[in-house]
């Protein structure tokens, strides 16, 4: 009995440590991004300069003929949507007794964020966030990662994300990326539903075609150092082939700012 428990014990632990247990809201989560990401650098699908709050097009080819609101804007991206992991909560779906406004109770993205610690936790996990068109943003919404043939679904200009039929394919020079970020969130939050059968098959071969680079690695330290647990689908490779990275006896940890939006 003894021996269960610790077993128990352990296990729970194990988990605790790969999860996210320190953000506690995304608008937390904010305060720390530019730390991670700098206050210039470039967005993740096409590579458009930001600074700061405001996107150039000039250098990336950026071109919106619609969402033009969004366009010029940085956002912070989930690259698995809330959505995705949110509809595994029955708040999300149904509703709570705590979700009730001045004439009506309310479910979805609102409710959950007020009744459900661990869904708070996943909507601030550092590792799912990266800077975006807010354009872009906007028109993949919840849409699952997939293969696209064909151009059509380039509608960005030079941009080379495509997004069609509810689906969204990312740049080469990013599917990696993407792909050990749902690994993380599928591991480090099971039973929620992140990756598919079908999707598991793809990721891996993203993951082979576009592996870590220092960036990445550099990325992951940063964001283990504030959240305080691993990505372990990119810290794995990263020690094999950048070993220099992890050597950083760095314990200072970034002073958050203020959350801009």
């Amino acid at each position: 009995m003894i021996q269960l428990s610790m077993m128990i014990f352990l296990v729970l632990l194990n988990l605790a440590f790969a999860q996210n247990t320190t953000i506690t809201s995304f608008r937390e989560s904010k305060k720390f991004l530019f730390d991670i990401h700098g206050e210039q650098g470039k967005t993740i699908y096409c590579q458009c300069l930001y600074n700061h709050m405001s996107i150039s097009h000039k250098e990336c080819g950026f071109q919106a003929k619609k969402l033009k609101k969004r366009a010029y804007r940085l956002e912070w991206e989930h690259i698995v949507p809330a959505h995705a992991f949110g509809h595994s909560f029955l708040s999300w779906r149904v509703g709570h007794d705590k979700c009730r406004g001045k004439k009506r109770k309310y479910k979805g993205r609102r409710c959950a964020q007020k009744v459900e610690t661990q869904f708070k936790y996943m909507e601030a996990d550092l590792y799912n966030l990266f800077p975006s068109v807010g354009a872009i943003n906007q028109a993949r919404s919840n849409f699952s990662m997939a293969e696209i043939a064909g151009d059509e679904g380039k509608i960005f200009g030079a941009c080379p994300v495509k997004i069609k039929d509810r689906k969204i394919e990312p740049p080469g020079h990013v599917k990696g990326d993407i792909a050990r970020v749902y690994f993380y969130m599928h591991k480090a939050y099971p039973g929620r539903g992140i990756i598919s059968d079908k999707n598991e098959k793809l990721f891996q071969a993203w993951d082979k075609i576009d592996p870590v680079d220092q960036n990445e690695c550099a990325r992951s330290l940063k964001i283990e150092q504030i959240q305080r647990n691993v990505n372990e689908f990119v810290k794995n490779p990263c020690i094999k082939l950048f070993p220099a990275i992890f050597k950083t006896d760095n314990k200072t940890l970034p002073k958050s700012r203020k959350s801009i939006n």
